[in-house]
């Protein structure tokens, strides 16, 4: 068997009990041990707060865990060797029997052949700067063309390309609608500046878009529902602007290109603003996390309203 539903996860899709899907890559690449994995923790136990059960995903020796226990967990957080997969990766992790923590695309993915509808992430993947040069474009936005889950998230990383990530989406089909916002959200920050067509207010107003969806029935697709981080726990815009404009300078400096750009310029904001981007980051991401509760809640409270 290649792929492992546990049994909390698996027992809640068969009662029609909420469920939030939770990426991996944040415990085993975005933070620092270890804290990691007291964040992980705190992630799951907000989920249960929120009525919902967590189904964290990642591989653990070729196996795809939908739903892990302590001692995968555990391994995800501390092992050194544990690799980074987009959904690309997926067969051949299962194939050689590899251990990997699962980004927004690996875990959508994942989470959508099991049947889960809402997911909670930081920000997602997008159209790097300089796309015209470099065709660089993370695999997260053709993949949510393709699977349909509802993904909360903080918008895209706003080292990306915000405009042509939006345009790219609104070609793909994907939706996105701003949660309490009219304006797409900037990750670090509350927002990106560039304007949403559709704001939702309550959690209730978002599983009324999932169903109709469902309705609607045709081409499957995400629905992103764009969260801002609450303006108190954003990072400060001018420290942003100014370190970022510092570090695309010291990357264009070093010859820095392709895939090797946004891993560089996250380090550049965490250090250059000592640590103020990533507590920002998981503000932003216990946020989310706490509105997919709702959201899968209010899915969930509607009789028949259990997928596709």
């Amino acid at each position: 068997m290649s792929t492992l539903v546990s049994e909390e996860v698996r027992e809640a899709l068969h009662e029609g009990r909420p469920v939030v899907a939770l990426e991996s890559t944040l415990i085993a690449h975005g933070l620092p041990r270890p804290r990691n994995l007291a964040v992980a923790e705190e992630l799951e136990d907000s989920v249960r707060a929120g009525g919902a059960v967590p189904a964290t995903i990642a591989v653990v020796d070729g196996t795809a865990r939908i739903g892990l226990d302590r001692a995968a967990l555990t391994r995800i957080a501390e092992d050194p060797s544990v690799r980074k997969l987009g959904h690309r990766d997926l067969a051949p992790a299962v194939a050689t029997r590899a251990t990997g923590a699962t980004t927004v695309s690996a875990t959508a993915w994942l989470a959508d052949t099991a049947g889960i509808r809402v997911f909670a992430t930081g920000g997602l993947g997008g159209v790097h700067r300089e796309w015209s040069e470099t065709q660089d474009e993370s695999a997260d936005l053709r993949l949510l063309a393709r699977v349909g889950i509802t993904i909360v998230c903080a918008g895209v990383k706003s080292i990306l390309d915000v405009p042509a990530t939006l345009q790219r989406l609104e070609t793909l089909g994907v939706t996105v609608v701003g949660y309490g916002t009219e304006h797409f959200p900037g990750f670090y920050l509350s927002s990106s500046g560039e304007p949403v067509d559709w704001t939702l207010r309550t959690p209730e107003e978002v599983a009324g878009v999932i169903r109709a969806q469902d309705g609607l029935g045709g081409t499957r697709a995400a629905l992103v529902v764009a969260n801002p981080v609450p303006v108190t726990e954003q990072l400060d815009p001018a420290l942003h602007d100014r370190v970022l404009a510092r570090g695309l300078a010291a990357a264009k400096e070093k010859v820095i290109t392709g895939q090797a750009v946004t891993p560089f310029l996250l380090e550049y904001l965490m250090v250059h603003t000592e640590g103020a981007s990533l507590e920002a980051n998981l503000a932003a991401v216990r946020g989310n996390v706490r509105l997919a509760a709702r959201i899968a809640g209010a899915y969930a409270a509607v009789p028949g309203a259990g997928g596709r």
